[in-house]
């Protein structure tokens, strides 16, 4: 299965992989490995989150061409707590529809 992940507003691909060959889902989220991403219109904040688990990642916002800013779309751990450096510099993102972006399933032939 292939998982992908495109803007809403101008369905532009910001990220695309097979399950478990650049992608792993994790909690329910798809975290894809950084060349399987598409960061051109994808900007890492210095805003942060705090997972008593995980640690600290850093959100990411959507920046569309056309001037619209979606927050929070992805996240990325640069240190995780022991246990998870599987997701370590990995980009998360919702396994489902944001207000910036949509994310599709698609089977292979």
């Amino acid at each position: 299965m292939v998982l992908m992940i495109k803007t809403r507003v101008e369905d532009l691909p910001v990220a695309q992989a097979e399950e478990n060959e650049g992608v792993q889902v994790f909690e329910g989220n798809w975290y894809f490995a950084p060349d399987k991403v598409n960061m051109e219109h994808l900007r890492v904040t210095e805003r942060t989150y705090t997972c008593p688990y995980k640690g600290v990642c850093f959100w990411i916002d959507l920046e569309l061409p056309g001037g619209e800013t979606a927050r929070n779309v992805a996240w990325v751990y640069r240190n995780p707590k022991p246990g998870y450096e599987f997701i370590q510099d990995r980009i998360g993102f919702y396994a489902r529809a944001t207000g910036g972006t949509i994310a599709k399933q698609l089977e292979l032939p």
